[in-house]
């Protein structure tokens, strides 16, 4: 008898949760269905599936096919749910141009998904908004300018690098090899004597440690763990998967900076600022200083500056050294063309561009086909706007598009193929108003000066002493990994001593 009125009491205590957990259920699902309704006067596009909005439409093999499809079907603009978010893709160069840069005000702000924000914060130069990121990225680009940015000091350094990483490449003895970290560690070592203060040592462990971790980082945060993340943050956070190592590898890398910090503020001297950490420091102590400079912000802006200075550089350069191989005859004319104005002996240096528009065109045709940044760094509308006749209300995302924009049929005359010809006029390097691999308007890449450069300097030398080609019996391709940029797949190659 006891055991039945034990039993009854707990079915009479449970009964209700039954009905309560079906209620709960219809209420989120209500609320995910209102969130899920098109804004009004809003872009057209997919209707989104509950909870995870239109991230299960794209291709995760292939993106950039899935947002062809979109436009195929539903336009120049459309729209799509990222989570709970709503984002309007734009495409091709007149709707790119009229949001990034005549109503760049109203664009000027980037999202906030939610592994950035654990990761940044609202901290740095990429991630912030309103003064702090006004106030941040005024000051790096003065001081990066203070600092040689533009200047015959810092192309001297990026001389005196190449100079490292043709011995380096050297070292090979034409045998196959793998150039990815030698090209980081080449690259990187320009923005690390720019925020540093030093440059790094190719063999050094410690520091090939510090680029993989950033390279794989950046690869995991573009798979679709870390965009199933951004929908479901509160869940994802304790579960295991490839967003851990994001998490784990970022941390890794605030730990080098913020010892590099620690160092600098032990040996600091006011009356010789060697590099924008100093520089920073110094901005920090002085009376009146905003508040948005902190040491916080110091490390993140730090990080944006190590990690834009090195990824998007040295990705397009493998590339490059791809292309060559792959493309002998282009090789062959490019290495013509240098011979003829600087020699085997001269060092390239920015004066050569003009007297070299056959490389400089194929310098450009590199960038465009290689589409490093495929969809441009996200934007999100600072107010409610109007673009292309459409509502779009304040926190909306903005996508562009600028794959749409590097090989649109409009623009290009064959921009399937990698081509120099797009660049050429009458044997004349041409500039063409949709090469935007640096995007545009008021967020445009911060380096971009740098990175024009870099990949001028560094690839002129790299042609004038090698000649770069597919290791005996294999067959190179130009097969991409997707992640936060659009990379080659992993291979190896031969560098022939010219």
């Amino acid at each position: 008898m006891m055991l039945q009125g034990v039993l009854s009491a707990l079915r009479e205590v449970m009964a209700p949760f039954p009905a309560l957990l079906l209620f709960l259920a219809v209420l989120l699902i209500v609320a995910n269905y209102r969130k899920s309704r098109r804004p009004k006067d809003f872009p057209p596009g997919p209707q989104p599936f509950p909870f995870v909005g239109n991230i299960l439409q794209l291709t995760y093999k292939n993106p950039l096919l899935g947002m062809q499809k979109l436009e195929e079907k539903y336009g120049k603009i459309f729209s799509m749910q990222i989570g709970n978010m709503w984002a309007v893709a734009v495409t091709g160069l007149p709707l790119v141009k009229e949001a990034l840069v005549h109503q760049g005000e109203n664009f000027v702000d980037r999202p906030h998904f939610p592994l950035l924000e654990e990761i940044f914060g609202p901290f740095g130069l990429i991630n912030s908004n309103g003064s702090i990121w006004k106030e941040q990225r005024r000051f790096a680009l003065s001081t990066l300018r203070n600092f040689g940015l533009g200047k015959r000091s810092l192309e001297q350094q990026i001389k005196e690098e190449t100079q490292f990483l043709t011995e380096a490449i050297r070292d090979e003895r034409g045998q196959p090899f793998d150039p990815h970290f030698q090209i980081n560690n080449a690259v990187s070592n320009i923005i690390c004597s720019l925020t540093f203060g030093d440059r790094y040592d190719y063999h050094d462990s410690q520091f090939r440690k510090l680029l993989h971790l950033l390279d794989e980082a950046l690869f995991l945060q573009g798979s679709v763990w870390s965009q199933v993340y951004n929908v479901f943050p509160a869940i994802m956070k304790y579960l295991p998967g490839p967003h851990q190592t994001v998490r784990k590898n970022w941390e890794q890398i605030k730990c080098f900076v913020k010892e590099i910090i620690k160092k600098h503020k032990a040996d600091q001297n006011l009356s010789q600022t060697r590099d924008f950490i100093d520089a920073y420091l110094n901005e920090i102590a002085k009376e009146g200083a905003a508040a948005s400079f902190h040491e916080e912000n110091l490390i993140f802006s730090t990080l944006d500056l190590f990690f834009a200075g090195t990824e998007t550089t040295s990705t397009t350069l493998r590339w490059a050294l791809l292309y060559m191989a792959i493309y002998p005859e282009i090789q062959a004319k490019v290495q013509a063309e240098i011979d003829s104005v600087i020699g085997q002996s001269g060092q390239p240096s920015m004066d050569d561009r003009e007297r070299l528009p056959y490389t400089n065109a194929v310098v450009h045709e590199i960038q465009r086909k290689s589409n490093i940044v495929p969809f441009g760094a996200p934007r999100m509308t600072s107010c409610d706007t109007t673009l292309a006749g459409f509502h779009l209300p304040k926190g909306t995302v903005l996508i562009p598009h600028l794959t749409s924009v590097l090989f649109d049929k409009e623009e290009w005359e064959t921009p399937d193929a990698f081509n120099p010809d797009h660049f050429l006029e009458n044997g004349q390097f041409k500039k063409k108003e949709a090469f935007l691999p640096f995007s545009a308007g008021k967020r445009v890449c911060l380096g971009e000066q740098l990175a024009r450069t870099e990949l001028f300097i560094f690839f002129t030398a790299l042609l004038q002493k090698f000649t770069f080609q597919a290791p005996k019996g294999v067959n190179l391709n130009l097969d991409f990994k997707l992640g936060l940029t659009h990379a080659p797949q992993p291979y190896r190659i031969c560098a022939l001593l010219r």
